[in-house]
């Protein structure tokens, strides 16, 4: 089959997919599934070989992506109900001040999105920013801008949250590149968006605790674990991926050093060491049952396990657009493009967020459209950390009235959708923005 025609099949396979999600309303998983069997069908694979990609690209794909999710729900879960959470937001504001609480909120988001998936973070911590409102007679834009700016822009670029996570499987980057281009992009994403936006758009928009939502108080008088405790936890994984990624760069193979560090800096065996440590230090050492504990973990799976079957479906689309030979043809020709790679990268994910809304489906999606193309050039080391937060910050911009996060901002801050769009949406757009533009003046670079 000539090019043109295999990528014909791959536009129409994309448009298929976005119809189903969209049209249709298909789970993501069953429709990134068909639309891959279709593809490979008209390109005119053995059917045979179709389900061997599939099997392939699923294992391939989840081999990784399942342990590290799997790993990091349980150690999110475990610091959401020991109360990690509000303590680093008490704590945080306590340092900074009530004048500088803005600022206290943003860092607070951004750590706890580590481990914490962003919707229940902010759940959890919307009691605090529901006061401080009522204390000050502020815009609850004021405070809830900063800690949704934190949250969004570390859920979105900083493994182990499953966004980058997934992108960074199916393109084969090291999560050491990813964790610190992601804080090279986010932290000037989450200033800019947080703070800064928030002080300006709570000026222009007024917005009151809504009276409809009944959310509880903090209890003040709750035993929470230590400030430095719930940091170490939260950094110590982040470090030891680092580590694993630094040795590589300055010692030599073979280094017994660097051996030591290569498999304790290992996603899978820095995530155990971090869980593990949750168990204890927050559940039987604070008066939790083994049973309870093990309830804990088991009920962290639920959510995750969608995430994880959803990236498992986007490295089956990856496998056949490689099997089948769509995946050499449209490398390519995005290498020949002049569009850099990493530009590219952006603009699709981009395209398929605004389409479709699900930023998880337009990471997986993009991912396994650029995944030929790295194949192509031949694309290695740092440069893959910066694909995958272009990617990210393409899946994260323009979130509108499609997105599940648009709907939360809405109900909890009680706006009309004209004002969540000039409040959720421009702070998300700048978040993709800003982080973009950070990896891309990096790229010129390296």
């Amino acid at each position: 089959m000539d090019g043109s025609m295999l990528i014909l099949i791959a536009v129409a396979g994309i448009f298929l997919l976005l119809y189903l999600v969209m049209g249709v309303k298909l789970h993501a998983f069953v429709a990134l599934l068909l639309v891959s069997l279709l593809v490979g069908v008209a390109a005119g694979m053995p059917l045979g070989d179709v389900l061997a990609s599939v099997e392939a690209g699923m294992g391939g794909t989840l081999g990784f992506v399942a342990v590290v999710v799997g790993l990091g729900a349980m150690f999110g879960r475990m610091l959401e109900v020991s109360g990690g959470a509000e303590r680093l937001a008490q704590t945080l504001i306590g340092k900074f001040g009530e004048k500088n609480s803005q600022w206290a909120l943003g860092i607070t988001g951004f750590i706890v999105a580590i481990p914490v998936f962003f919707d229940v973070g902010f759940i959890i911590l919307v009691p605090i920013i529901y006061g401080l409102a009522r204390k000050t007679g502020k815009s609850l834009l004021f405070y809830g801008i900063p800690l949704l700016a934190g949250l969004a822009v570390t859920h979105a670029y900083i493994p182990p949250t499953p966004g980058p996570i997934a992108v960074a499987s199916i393109i084969q980057a090291d999560l050491g590149w990813v964790i610190l281009f992601g804080a090279l992009a986010g932290i000037p994403s989450m200033i800019i968006a947080g703070p800064i936006f928030g002080k300006y758009i709570a000026n222009k928009i007024h917005v009151v605790v809504p009276e409809y939502m009944e959310v509880e108080e903090a209890d003040p008088d709750r035993d929470l674990p230590s400030f430095g405790l719930i940091a170490f936890l939260v950094f110590i994984p982040l470090i030891l991926i680092l580590a694993n990624t630094l040795s590589g760069v300055l010692l030599d193979e073979g280094n017994t050093v660097r051996s030591f560090l290569t498999f304790l800096g290992h996603p899978f065996v820095a995530l155990t060491i971090a869980t593990l440590l949750t168990f204890i230090l927050l559940g039987t050492r604070r008066g939790y049952t083994r049973d309870e504990v093990q309830s804990i973990a088991t009920k962290a799976l639920e959510p995750a396990g969608i995430i994880i079957l959803v990236t498992g479906a986007g490295g089956v689309f990856k496998q056949i657009l490689i099997d089948s030979g769509v995946g050499a043809v449209l490398g390519e020709m995005m290498a020949n493009s002049s569009l850099p790679p990493i530009l590219m990268a952006f603009a699709i994910a981009l395209l398929v967020r605004v389409a479709q809304g699900s930023a998880t489906v337009a990471m997986v999606t993009a991912a396994g459209l650029i995944s030929p193309v790295i194949e192509t050039v031949g694309y290695a080391g740092p440069i893959l950390g910066l694909i995958v937060i272009a990617i990210a910050a393409g899946a994260t911009a323009v979130s509108h009235v499609n997105d599940s996060g648009f709907w939360l901002v809405n109900r909890y801050f009680g706006l009309d959708v004209k004002d969540t769009l000039k409040t959720w949406t421009v702070m998300e757009t700048i978040i993709g923005v800003v982080g973009f533009t950070v990896v891309f003046i990096i790229s010129l670079f390296i």
